[in-house]
């Protein structure tokens, strides 16, 4: 046995360079128009104001982790309304599912923030560097004056790049000019500095170095989207029958038994992974067609006709080998799958929307003191202490007036205040202790608990809520 037969198998395969080539076309612009709008609104809406009234945050979109509220726009989301946000991960869910199914990792090649990022650092590399094979022949030479000073700009400038990244996200936890100050006088809270160098690090390393490592072996969707495509899924793919055998000499004699592909790898080296899309569907692609772009340019070139590479399903290899044209993509689109997906994720929609509007202005949580759990006064009444929280959801201060039903037998009284009404300031929540007393002969139950509820009415515009409660004791025994 040699040596070699000893050593274990290699579990991880050496990272290749992967230099794409730059690209025009449809796909193209579609991926430069998807970064714009991506990167705007991820950069852009923590600057974005909404004014609110004077005692609230006026920026547009802030996680307000100290008050434990989410504002978004003019809706504000409170802790116990988080299914809100819940169904909207749902549908986000859903929505992956639908893309998935319709048109492979659609998502992976336009809108991943792995992607986007990546564009973007490759942008600036081929800007410093040049096109791909200046960047392979300068990743090829040794070091000197010219490749370190190609190689700091253009990490300086990742750099820059990554800094901005990790800073837009801290802006949306707190309100973004006030932390932007405070982040360069020194006077921001450490963890706002701790994932500004966290951020910017992954966002520098995932972007600059590791690129498709991160979509073949950190990301487990590769893995999932299996289970997620069918044969009507679209996705991209290679049309064999019409390229095969490929070959370069088209002016040989051999060349009428050629098929379209010419063998030019412009395919290959305008991927962003690296592979050869021409070898069949790869776990590694990422649906993002640039190589339909690069193919329809050279078919054009060449006199030969669009869509050796295309958006396909593999049902179509089928119809076309018979002979029959190109099958529309939006017939296999809209399909039964898709439809329950869409019809799925807007009854999800539609929930929440309904939910949002028919939310109340006003909260109520009602404890029970259990320590003592009642007491027995002197005249033979029960007694029972509830804690009341009322978080008032409006943008001013509001009276509220509290009661409780059944009202026959029952007394309710508030510590402190001889009225029953309570002012709760904007947008927060007043803690308030009720004493509920039963009257001497109203509880002729054997039952040691009486159903009570107990009300809230705003008393500006008539709004109730209520919560259903217990109420400890029998008269009975006395």
């Amino acid at each position: 046995m040699s040596v070699s037969d000893d050593q274990p198998p290699k579990l991880y395969a050496a990272q290749e360079p992967v230099f794409p080539r730059k690209v025009y076309g449809n796909f193209r612009n579609l991926k430069w128009a998807m970064m714009v709008v991506t990167l705007g609104i991820y950069y852009i809406t923590p600057w974005i104001r909404w004014d609110r009234g004077p005692n609230l945050p006026d920026q547009a979109v802030l996680i307000d982790m100290a008050d434990r509220r989410f504002f978004f726009f003019w809706i504000e989301i409170w802790p116990q309304e988080f299914y809100l946000v819940a169904g909207l991960l749902v549908m986000a869910g859903l929505g992956l599912f639908l893309f998935t199914s319709a048109l492979g990792r659609v998502w992976c090649g336009y809108s991943c923030p792995q992607t986007v990022w990546t564009d973007l650092f490759v942008v600036v590399e081929r800007w410093i560097e040049g096109d791909r094979n200046a960047r392979v022949r300068l990743y090829n030479s040794k070091w000197g004056a010219r490749k370190i000073r190609l190689r700091t700009t253009k990490w300086t400038i990742w750099l820059l790049i990554s800094a901005a990244t990790g800073g837009a996200w801290v802006f949306y936890f707190m309100d973004a000019p006030f932390l932007l100050h405070h982040l360069f006088v020194g006077r921001a809270p450490y963890v706002a500095y701790a994932f500004v160098v966290s951020l910017t690090a992954t966002t520098f390393l995932f972007g600059g170095f590791l690129r498709e490592q991160i979509c073949i072996y950190m990301c487990p969707w590769p893995r999932i989207q299996a289970a997620m495509i069918d044969e009507e899924t679209v996705t991209v793919s290679y049309r064999d029958w019409r390229g095969e055998p490929r070959g370069k000499h088209r002016k040989s004699a051999e060349a009428v038994n050629l098929g379209d592909c010419i063998d030019c790898a412009a395919c290959v080296n305008v991927c962003p992974m690296g592979i050869d899309i021409r070898d069949g569907q790869q776990m590694e692609c990422i649906t993002c067609a640039l190589c339909i772009d690069a193919c329809d340019d050279v078919m054009q070139k060449i006199g030969k006709p669009r869509g050796l590479i295309d958006y396909i399903s593999l049902t179509d290899e089928i119809s076309e080998r018979e002979g029959n044209p190109p099958i529309s993509a939006w017939n296999h689109v809209i399909r039964l799958r898709t439809i329950i997906y869409t019809g799925i994720w807007l009854a999800i929609g539609a929930s929440l929307i309904l939910a949002l509007f028919m939310r109340a202005a006003i909260d109520l949580n009602v404890s029970p003191v259990r320590n003592p759990i009642f007491v027995t006064l002197s005249d033979g009444s029960i007694r029972n202490t509830f804690n009341l929280r009322i978080r008032n959801k409006q943008g001013e201060a509001r009276p509220f007036e509290i009661s409780i039903s059944p009202t026959e037998g029952f007394e309710l009284k508030l510590q402190g205040n001889e009225a029953s009404i309570v002012n709760v300031p904007a947008d927060s929540t007043g803690a308030h202790k009720v004493f509920v007393t039963a009257k001497k002969g109203s509880l002729a139950s054997k039952s040691e608990l009486t159903h009570i509820r107990i009300w809230v009415k705003d008393t500006v515009n008539g709004d109730r809520v209520y919560r259903d409660t217990v109420f400890n004791g029998n008269q009975s025994r006395n």
